[in-house]
């Protein structure tokens, strides 16, 4: 088979990944072969502002570039991470893309504000024969060229906007010098990006430009630039070579390779230098004594040296060694200032990303502080809400108070009514017993009057018999009679049975009345029934409305607490760096003076802050304990409620016990009744039964007044409280109306001798000021009236000025009257 290097076919060959089948089946990758090992690492980073910043760790904010042994530029201090399959590399590219630098502009609304460079970092070792290769794989993503007019750049977006073209310009600056290949200095310096990249651009390399720009006419003349920068790019040309570490016996061989060539180059060296010399004395070479070019260029490696460069001046081995020394001692302090700067650097990120922490955390602190005064303000709102609520129960409370009075005035107007139907009830019961008795008696009596009668006539039939015709007549006569005697009784038995017809139907009368009175009565008890489970739900309601709110109170006043503890810290800590900061500019003692003046006023507001807190504090926990003491108040009033129902069931069982055995004697005397009246007329048992009817509801009405009048003696109690409570409030308030009275009496005393008090250094005043125009020649005329000679005070005075008057034409007359020592005195002033 012909070798694949002289029949000029290059061969490449790569390992598609599994597919899903592959997967799912359970394979493998093919081992790696044992004798080669691989290392690969990645590292990330990005350039914004010119400054080398790690997009793997922030923290690092300011590397420095430094170069190897090789003179190999590269990035000190950025982080390294070894991956080992394709997934670990993209994830490691989405980690430091989530870190880039990003803003909006007016051209793209994810505009990458900095140079980011992806290095992969290969080496290859083979254990068997020791041979190393390494090679990097840099990916570049240039931030693109920025018109301002265009993007609308303003501010810190201006900033990177002048950064990113700077940097663009020195790589094509790189790039320019590089493709002329005629220029002896490359600016590689004058960006960090371009120092970076000077391996890639112009050493041991193969650049790939992948250029993207835009088809609009829009933007034609950064289109033009671009496609430019790209052609000059593509005249750049490199020789290239594998990075491969050689081995001792490779670098024995290579220098026993190289020591051969300067041999033979010095042999050269020597037949051209004897050449020379026989031109220069003047004879002439042979042709086939010179030396042809053709040998020259079969000798490997053969150096070009221009005729009209002077001959390079060898060094000596104390001056070499020397600027070897200096050499390293200036890429040693270079060094140190890069770290130096990098250290300074990091600790000024630092500094500014906590001063940035605390700016959030002092802006989220003022944010809970607002929202914390909101719901403060809000529980205000809601405590005024309950406040009124409470005034509206304690008003809707002393409503009941007055209904109260109402209802206690009806209920004695009631039980004495009730009284009074329980006396008429009595003297119904005891006619009612009367009535019985006598209709016993009567039917006694009607059934001896029978027996009498029948016996009277079977003696007349008899008699009738046995007499005969003849005193027929007589016995006519005695017939008559008695029979008259009969109707009478008759007469007087229907008397009676109507009388009692009427007694009954008035009887019926009351009981109707009765019945009505008994319903209202229960109609006015079922409303004071349903009004107070009102009341006892409304109660409960804000019972447990005041429990949810003292829980809210007391979370709030705890988180209150803490954030006003953590406020003043931070407002302590704010001020501190702040006096910090002011301590480097100022002198030692004027530093220590802000510091306790700023200290002083921290502890002020913090005095404020706490003097209204316990403002606060003292006014909620009065609040609490009015309510506390209000609902122990209801707490008492639902006992009653609940021990007034117990005493009513108790009344109640008892009322139905009674009345089962009313019935049940009832009943018996029914059954009695019905024994000894069966001989009765069916009329007389028809008013019986009705009678019963009537008795049985006068019974029941009874009971329900009984009932009623146990009610209102229950509920008696409960409203004396309540009108007792209603009085200690009224005491309460009426002895706060006179302790203000005192207070304004004894604040008028005091308003009245601080009154009297600054007469006194009127009139002090006022005297010092007599006796010193005394001393310089002025009169002073005073005279002391009563209050009987008053009147004089007018002529006296005026009869002073006339002759004072009369004295001197420059007269100025000063007059004062004081009523508090009745004297009058005339100033005149000469």
């Amino acid at each position: 088979m012909v070798d694949a290097a002289e029949c000029c076919v290059k061969v490449m060959c790569r390992f598609r990944p599994l597919n899903e089948s592959e997967i799912t089946r359970g394979d493998k990758y093919i081992p790696k072969f044992k004798e080669d090992t691989v290392v690969i690492s990645v590292s990330y980073f990005e350039i914004y502002m010119d400054k080398i910043r790690d997009l793997l760790d922030v923290s690092k904010t300011n590397l420095a570039v430094h170069e190897d042994k090789n003179r190999v530029p590269f990035v000190k201090g950025c982080t390294e991470r070894f991956v080992s399959s394709p997934e670990d590399v993209m994830d490691v590219i989405d980690e430091g893309k989530s870190n880039r630098h990003v803003a909006v502009t007016n051209m793209n609304e994810h505009s990458s504000r900095s140079h980011s460079i992806f290095l992969i970092n290969i080496k290859q070792e083979n254990v068997e024969t020791e041979k190393k290769l390494s090679g990097k794989l840099y990916l570049v993503d240039l931030a693109g060229s920025e018109k301002v007019s265009k993007t609308g750049a303003e501010g810190s977006v201006l900033d990177e906007a002048k950064n990113i073209n700077k940097s663009l310009s020195a790589l094509g600056n790189v790039i320019s010098a590089l493709a002329e290949g005629t220029k002896t200095h490359v600016p590689y310096r004058d960006s960090k990006m371009t120092r970076i990249l000077q391996d890639s651009l112009g050493g041991n390399c193969r650049t790939t430009i992948v250029i993207c720009c835009s088809p609009s006419v829009y933007n034609e003349a950064e289109t033009k630039s671009t496609l430019m920068f790209g052609q000059r790019a593509k005249t750049i040309k490199n020789t290239v070579s594998v990075n491969m570490e050689l081995t001792a016996e490779e670098w024995k061989k290579k220098y026993e390779k190289e020591k051969e060539k300067t041999r033979n180059l010095k042999i050269i060296i020597q037949r051209l230098e004897n050449e020379l010399k026989r031109w220069r004395k003047g004879e002439t070479v042979p042709a086939d004594e010179q030396h042809s070019s053709k040998e020259l260029k079969n000798s490997e490696a053969a150096p070009i040296i221009e005729a009209s460069a002077p001959p390079p001046e060898r060094l000596s081995d104390s001056e070499k060694t020397q600027y070897e020394e200096l050499i390293n001692d200036l890429y040693q302090q270079l060094d140190d200032k890069d770290d130096e700067i990098n250290q300074h650097s990091q600790l000024a990120e630092n500094l500014k990303q906590q001063m940035v922490d605390q700016d959030e955390l002092l802006a989220s602190t003022r944010r809970d502080y607002e929202k914390i005064q909101e719901d403060l303000s809000r529980l205000q709102h809601e405590n005024e809400a309950a406040k009124e609520e409470v005034k509206e129960v304690l008003q809707a409370l002393e409503e009941l108070a007055v209904n109260y009075d109402q209802k206690s005035h009806e209920v004695e107007d009631r039980s004495k009514t009730n009284q009074q139907l329980t006396e008429e009830l009595m003297q119904k019961s005891v006619t009612l017993a009367g009535v019985e008795r006598d209709l016993s008696a009567l039917q006694e009596l009607s059934g001896h009057h029978k027996k009498r009668s029948a016996e009277i006539l079977s003696l007349l039939l008899r008699d009738l018999n046995e007499i005969g015709s003849v005193i027929m007549t007589e016995m006519n006569g005695g017939m008559e009679e008695e029979f008259t005697m009969a109707r009478l009784f008759i007469s007087k038995m229907k008397s009676e049975v109507k009388s009692l017809v009427n007694r009954s139907k008035q009887l019926e009368s009351t009981q109707a009345d009765t019945m009505r009175k008994m319903q209202a009565n229960e109609k006015e008890l079922a409303s004071c029934q349903l009004l107070i489970s009102q009341h006892q739900a409304k109660i409960k309601s804000l019972t447990d409305y005041m429990q949810n709110i003292e829980q809210k109170k007391r979370q709030l006043e705890e988180s209150h607490d803490s954030l006003m503890e953590e406020l003043a810290k931070l407002n302590a800590q704010e001020k501190m760096h702040e006096v910090s900061f002011m301590d480097k500019e100022k002198e030692h003692m004027s530093r220590m003076q802000d510091a306790e003046e700023m200290k002083k006023a921290l502890e002020q507001q913090m005095e404020s802050h706490r003097e209204a807190h316990q403002k606060q504090l003292s006014r909620l926990r009065d609040e609490i304990e009015e309510k506390q003491r209000i609902l122990d108040e209801l707490k008492d009033v639902n006992q009653a409620l609940q021990l007034e129902q117990n005493q009513l069931k108790s009344d109640y069982e008892k009322l139905k016990q009674e009345e089962q055995k009313k019935d049940e004697r009832l009943q018996k005397l029914l059954v009695e009744l019905d024994t000894d009246e069966s001989g009765g007329s069916l009329a007389q048992k028809q008013k019986i039964i009705f009678l019963e009817n009537n008795l049985e509801q006068l019974t029941k009405v009874h009971k329900q007044l009984v009932r009623d009048n146990a009610d209102l003696r229950c509920e008696l109690p409960k409203l004396e409280k309540r009108l007792r409570a209603t009085a200690e409030r009224v005491k309460i308030l009426e002895s706060a109306l006179r302790e203000a009275k005192e207070s304004a009496m004894r604040d008028r005393k005091k308003y009245q001798q601080e009154v009297d008090r600054i007469k006194e250094v009127i009139r002090a005043n006022n005297q010092a000021r007599m006796k010193h125009t005394a001393q310089i020649g002025h009169h002073i005329l005073i005279k002391t009236h009563d209050d009987t000679t008053s009147t004089n005070r007018s002529t006296n005075s005026s009869s002073s000025s006339s002759t004072i008057t009369g004295a001197s034409e420059n007269l100025s007359m000063y007059v004062w009257l004081s009523d508090f020592s009745a004297t009058t005195i005339c100033i005149a002033s000469f």
